[in-house]
């Protein structure tokens, strides 16, 4: 039986105070771009947490800091600003579950928009941010700011996002950075690059440059340490027969 929206996804939550508020979103994807990227985000910038979401349907898995348990998805405010940063993958059998519980629990507040993060996997290394939205109106807020994707498909927790807002006429916005299938700080960081530029946010992403040369240097030590090694047994220990 598929998970009902409005009783298997659970949010325990404050209500999203103010008029116009923006909504970003942060599920983990390729490079886990959204949630670094926001997570990061509402600790630089002390965003209040207001609630979380759960669901039987999620993995029984749970982060931890300094022997504190985290919930697996977060709820923060600061001003016109709301965030839901998650720490599990969302299944694809549940991603449109998950996406209409979230948008019928916002259905009472003032939203101006919703944003959702995430990364998407090219052959690239330039840290581009490319960007779609759900209507060409939409386009005048972030075509100047991002790589605006022709053509093309999203898949996951973001599209299914960006799908149930462009049926239910909610402004939204889907920020993909360029990253690999790895942790990826500097993309996170590339994405935070833009929304400095759509919202007021003045936010320093140095600390996730030098925490992304610290992992690129170990994947590199690791890389040679893997190449320079004996994988196997030399050859005058090698067995004889015949």
């Amino acid at each position: 039986m598929p998970p009902d929206p409005l009783t298997d996804i659970r949010i325990i939550s404050r209500p999203i105070e103010g008029e116009g508020v923006s909504v970003l979103m942060g599920f983990p994807g390729s490079g886990l771009v959204g949630s670094i990227a926001l997570q990061y985000m509402v600790d630089q910038l002390q965003f209040t947490p207001i609630g979380s979401m759960t669901s039987k349907y999620f993995p029984p898995l749970a982060m931890m800091n300094k022997g504190v348990i985290n919930v697996p998805v977060r709820i923060y405010q600061k001003d016109a600003i709301a965030v839901v940063v998650a720490d599990i993958p969302i299944h694809p059998m549940i991603c449109y579950e998950v996406a209409n519980g979230i948008l019928e629990w916002l259905a009472p507040f003032s939203i101006r928009e919703i944003v959702t993060l995430a990364g998407i996997v090219t052959n690239e290394s330039e840290k581009r941010v490319f960007g779609v939205t759900t209507s060409e109106e939409s386009l005048l807020r972030i075509q100047d700011v991002t790589i605006i994707l022709p053509v093309g498909s999203i898949s996951g927790i973001a599209s299914s996002l960006l799908t149930e807002c462009k049926l239910r006429n909610i402004p939204a916005y889907g920020l993909l950075g360029e990253t690999v299938n790895a942790p990826d700080p500097r993309a996170a960081a590339a994405t935070i690059g833009v929304l400095n530029k759509i919202f007021p946010l003045n936010l320093d992403v140095q600390p996730l440059l030098d925490q992304a040369e610290e992992i690129e240097a170990t994947m590199q030590k690791l890389s040679e340490e893997v190449q320079t090694s004996d994988v196997g047994p030399k050859k005058e220990h090698l067995p004889m027969y015949g």
